[in-house]
């Protein structure tokens, strides 16, 4: 189970850009998909995280939170500030096409319904959406 506890640790490892840390919360090898990102190793999780933070500076805020053995839900509130001009074209080169370009001082911020599958305690599958505004 990804408790409320377990799942602050995930957020502080990930604000920390701990990626190691962030991995080890996955099965391997981890399933993500989200706006068209297919992560299907743990250095690809890396990979996608180091390339996005070398951009954004991001952090979650949690709405509202819900965890039985087998997901955790997060109603989240996502906020990303660019630290270094990310381009459409920068975007759509690394397959990741369901993000929004930034510049650099500008700031988006997405609430996003996160749904976490869990085996053996550990995250094997995520899902995210967008709410509508």
């Amino acid at each position: 189970m990804l408790t409320r506890e377990a799942y602050d640790r995930y957020v502080a490892a990930f604000n920390a850009k701990d990626y190691d840390a962030v991995a080890d919360f996955y099965v391997d090898p981890p399933l993500m998909t989200f706006f068209g990102v297919d992560i299907r190793s743990r250095q690809a999780l890396k990979d996608f995280y180091a390339f996005l933070h070398h951009h954004v500076k991001e952090s979650v805020t949690v709405l509202n939170f819900a965890c039985s053995d087998t997901l955790t839900a997060i109603d989240a509130v996502i906020r990303v500030e660019a630290v270094k001009d990310l381009s459409r074209e920068a975007l759509d080169a690394r397959g990741m096409h369901g993000f929004f370009p930034i510049a650099v001082g500008e700031v988006q911020e997405m609430r996003q319904f996160i749904f976490y599958t869990i085996k053996d305690g550990l995250i094997e599958r995520v899902e995210c959406a967008l709410a509508q505004a």
